[in-house]
């Protein structure tokens, strides 16, 4: 491998390594990016660090601040709120098409990832309980039968990550609700609740988030 390749290669994982950080909310807005202290925390050289943080900066995940340097960029509320209410309607009814087609063994993993949320949020551990957060409602969604649908909600998922990555961190007490719900909405599936029934819960699960935000704004 060329130096220039081994450059090219060691600005990758340090841009990787980055972006997951930001997306999963283990460096929350406002985070200042120290490039040295990057550079020691992956074992490469500062070189690679700059080019991976120019690189966030041109997908709108990281600022440059005169006379501070990198920061986290801070979320954008407006595009954050319309693309949680659009994802409720389309989770509300993926989840619901995907109700009665869902495994019982699938059901018990969708059970299983929750109480790996409930351990995560017990430990503080807002990355894990992101990661996971995504999961179990990829999981819940998955057997839906129309494909377009389901592709809808992955694509706006995703660009849910990239306007704000975890917002559990700002929400103090919700994710502990978040979990709750998700044990109601299982519970409707395995009882074989009604499409219009198990659409309403899950919508209604993914508003509320919307709703601790926006109080949580209030509040500041």
């Amino acid at each position: 491998m060329s130096v220039e390749q081994a450059s090219r290669s060691k600005a990758e994982i340090a841009y990787h390594a980055i972006r997951e950080r930001i997306l999963d909310g283990s460096y929350m807005p406002g985070h200042r990016l120290v490039l040295s202290r990057l550079a020691e925390d992956l074992r490469i050289s500062s070189l690679p660090v700059r080019e991976a943080l120019r690189r966030l900066e041109a997908e709108g995940l990281v600022d440059f601040t005169r006379n501070v340097g990198a920061i986290v960029a801070s979320i954008d509320p407006g595009e954050y709120i319309e693309t949680v209410q659009v994802l409720a309607i389309l989770e509300g009814a993926a989840t619901a098409e995907s109700a009665p087609h869902l495994t019982g063994e699938q059901l018990v993993e969708a059970r299983a990832i929750n109480d790996r949320m409930r351990e995560s949020v017990q430990q503080g551990d807002m990355r894990s309980f992101t990661v996971l957060n995504r999961s179990f409602h990829e999981l819940i969604c998955s057997a839906c039968p129309n494909g377009y649908l389901r592709e809808t909600v992955s694509s706006e998922w995703v660009r849910l990550e990239t306007i704000r990555r975890s917002t559990f961190g700002l929400m103090p007490g919700r994710p502990r609700q978040s979990v709750d719900e998700h044990e109601r909405i299982v519970a409707l599936i395995e009882a074989g609740a009604s499409r219009n029934e198990i659409e309403q819960v899950a919508r209604e699960h993914k508003l509320r988030t919307l709703r601790a935000f926006e109080s949580r704004r209030g509040d500041g």
